[in-house]
């Protein structure tokens, strides 16, 4: 049985990112994404290999039509699912002080981060333990990319940190609810990455991380995050569901 990851918000980023990774390990693939299958075309050329598949499911994590679109997708090119990368998100439009956030605002990135990440991860479920179901040999699991900002506060983008901070709840209510299945769900924490969604902070970043904002005096990539998530979906961490993946160079720890 071919092995299949659907992994959203894949095209681009630290998605895109985990997307080569297991494309280089034999994983056919589903990506989501936003943009136009004909602005995507090339990079899902380069994740195509002579093991594997991939196939573009475009869709609004959002929105809750769309989402079941993305999963019938899948599950009707490649007959399962295997992991889910729970990968897509948005930062606020505008980064305002906490006494200043819109409700609007809140409900955007509420409704993609959070609550699309909490029902798409339960139509991917409910296929997953299906499978395992009529197949006991079947493997699957549940991987959600969160951030540091689920612990560290930044008060002009609330909304966001809220939405983290939810992502690692929803990661241990599933992970409990699929326990009896030996379907882990586990939550890699990214600290700072340099990607499209950072770059207009890139200046910043640079000088803090130069006063010693990590312990590793670096940027993370997203091949930092990729080859985390690729050693979970190869079940190097068996037993180890629930857990948090810190991707963050030592970021977060507390130092004197």
């Amino acid at each position: 049985m071919k092995k299949v990851a659907l992994i959203t918000g894949g095209s681009r980023g630290i998605g895109y990112g985990i997307a080569q990774a297991l494309a280089k390990e034999g994983w056919s693939l589903a990506i989501n994404g936003m943009r136009p299958a004909s602005n995507v075309s090339e990079v899902l050329d380069t994740l195509k290999t002579v093991d594997n598949e991939v196939i573009y499911c475009r869709g609004n994590i959002g929105d809750k039509a769309e989402r079941q679109t993305i999963i019938q997708q899948t599950i009707e090119h490649f007959g399962h699912l295997n992991v889910l990368v729970n990968n897509a998100g948005v930062a606020p439009k505008e980064r305002k002080d906490l006494l200043e956030m819109s409700e609007e605002s809140f409900d955007r990135v509420l409704n993609i981060n959070l609550k699309g990440t909490f029902f798409l991860s339960q139509l991917a479920a409910k296929e997953m333990v299906k499978a395992k179901a009529e197949n006991p040999d079947f493997s699957g699991a549940i991987i959600n990319i969160s951030s540091i900002s689920a612990t560290v506060i930044s008060i002009n983008r609330g909304q966001y940190c809220i939405s983290k901070a939810g992502m690692s709840m929803v990661t241990q209510l599933f992970a409990t609810r699929l326990g009896q299945d030996e379907i882990p769900v586990y939550e890699v924490r990214p600290g700072i990455i340099a990607t499209d969604m950072t770059s207009t902070v890139k200046e910043k970043y640079d000088k803090l991380f130069a006063e010693g904002l990590s312990v590793q005096p670096r940027w993370g990539y997203p091949d930092d995050v990729a080859k985390a998530v690729a050693g979970l979906v190869r079940g190097d961490f068996p037993y180890s569901t629930g857990q948090v993946i810190m991707v963050d160079g030592g970021m977060t720890m507390q130092r004197l």
